[in-house]
């Protein structure tokens, strides 16, 4: 049975393709799901993707994955800057997380050059668009080796 990673998404990111291609490009979450999922296959992996606009949804998924996952690759979106709810839950759980954001955070606006989240996260993959979610999941294959 392959171990499972579950990929976390935050506020917007169901908008992907769509909202700001200029900033995220044309690939959708599905997209996304689409290409992790095939690479996680051939790495002896599985993916499980969620997508939620609301904390405590996703504080919930991260909850779940306390029983159901090996590691957690997570794009909080612009809770990745607010939400103290997200960073303690991930503190709750035992395995890797990495964090992915598709564009430079630290090229942006002020407000988002902080994360709460790279506090608890094994690695932080910034700028490389949605690719960077295929190198978080190579670099879990590693981690979970």
């Amino acid at each position: 049975m392959s171990k499972t990673i579950h990929i976390l998404n935050g506020p917007n990111l169901n908008l992907l393709g769509k909202r700001q291609p200029e900033i995220y490009g044309a690939d959708t979450l599905a997209d996304v799901e689409k290409a992790c999922a095939e690479l996680a296959a051939d790495l002896g992996l599985s993916t499980e993707l969620f997508q939620s606009n609301h904390e405590g949804e996703i504080v919930g998924q991260i909850h779940r994955a306390r029983d159901e996952a090996a590691g957690i690759v997570i794009n909080a979106g612009a809770y990745t800057h607010t939400s103290v709810a997200i960073l303690d839950a991930l503190n709750t759980f035992e395995g890797p997380v990495i964090e992915v954001h598709i564009s430079n955070i630290h090229a942006r606006e002020p407000f988002r050059h902080h994360s709460y989240i790279s506090a608890r996260a094994q690695g932080v993959i910034v700028g490389c668009g949605v690719e960077g979610y295929e190198f978080a999941v190579r670099r879990m294959a590693t981690l979970l080796a």
